[in-house]
C-alpha cells in the first residue's frame, strides 16, 4: 500500500503544500508573505480534493519546523497539530534548511548545497547538506544562526563545487565570493512542501514521528549561548 504523507509549511514568506501518494506528488505554492492564514486551510483542502481523499486516510502529516520567521513557523506547526489531532495522524517535523537542498537537487541536481536564510539581527540560518546515495540528506555539521563574519572564520575548506539556496545570499552576497571553496549562485530560495513531503517519506521509514502533542518548532536561537557577564556565573 502506498504510502500518503501531506506536508504543510509556511516558516518563510512561502506558503506551501504537497501530497505524496506513493511516488506521485500534488502541490501547491504560493509566495504570500502575511497571507499565510487565510492561503493554507484552501491549499489543504484543494491538494486532498485533487487526490480525491479524506485526512483521515494519511499516514503523517509532515511540516516545516523551522528554521524561519518566528510567526511563519508557529502558524504552520499550529495549522498541522490541529490537522493531526482531528484525524488523530503521527506528524514529522521537516528542516526547511534540508527542504531548500531537496528543492536544489530537483531543479539543479546539485548534491551539495549551502542553505542560508536571513535571520536577521545581522545572522544567518545556515547548514550545509551532502546527498546520500539513496536519496536522503546528510547535514555536515549542525544548523545553526551564526553572523557571516563567524561563519567564514569557522568554515572548512573542500574540494566540492557547492550551490546555494535561500535568501541568506541576497542579504549578504558577498558571503559567495569569500568562501573557501567553489561555490555557485542557486536559484532556489524558500522552501516548498513538495520538496519536504520528500524528506519526510524517509523519516517516516525510519519510525521518526512524534504526537500532535510534542511536535515542536525549531528555531535555532534558542539554543544561542550567551556570553556570561564578569562576576557571574
Amino acid at each position: 500500500m502506498s504510502t500518503k504523507i501531506l506536508a504543510v509549511d509556511t516558516a518563510t514568506e512561502n506558503c506551501s503544500v504537497a501530497l505524496m501518494i506513493g511516488d506521485d506528488v500534488i502541490s501547491r505554492c504560493e509566495y504570500a508573505p502575511r497571507e499565510h492564514t487565510t492561503k493554507i486551510l484552501p491549499m489543504i483542502d484543494a491538494v486532498l480534493a485533487d487526490a480525491g481523499i479524506k485526512l483521515k486516510q494519511l499516514d503523517a502529516l509532515a511540516y516545516g519546523r523551522g528554521p524561519g520567521s518566528f510567526t511563519g513557523v508557529r502558524i504552520g506547526i499550529g495549522i498541522a497539530q490541529g490537522l493531526a489531532f482531528g484525524a488523530n495522524l503521527p506528524m514529522i517535523g521537516v528542516s526547511t534548511l534540508a527542504a531548500m537542498a531537496q528543492g536544489s537537487f530537483r531543479l539543479h541536481q546539485a548534491d551539495h548545497v549551502l542553505t542560508a536564510i536571513d535571520a536577521r539581527m545581522g545572522e544567518l540560518y545556515w547548514a550545509q547538506y551532502q546527498r546520500k546515495t539513496d536519496g536522503d540528506w546528510l547535514l555536515l555539521g549542525n544548523e545553526q544562526v551564526i553572523a557571516p563574519d563567524v561563519l567564514l572564520a569557522n568554515v572548512q575548506a573542500d574540494t566540492n563545487t557547492w550551490l546555494t539556496a535561500g535568501t541568506g545570499w541576497e542579504a549578504y552576497p558577498e558571503l559567495l565570493t569569500q568562501l573557501p571553496f567553489n561555490a555557485q549562485l542557486g536559484s532556489v530560495l524558500y522552501p516548498d512542501s513538495q520538496d519536504m513531503v520528500y524528506l519526510a517519506k524517509y523519516a517516516f521509514a525510519r519510525g521518526e514521528i512524534v504526537t500532535a502533542e510534542v511536535a515542536s518548532p525549531i528555531y535555532l536561537r534558542d539554543t544561542v549561548t550567551w556570553k556570561k557577564l564578569p562576576g557571574r556565573e
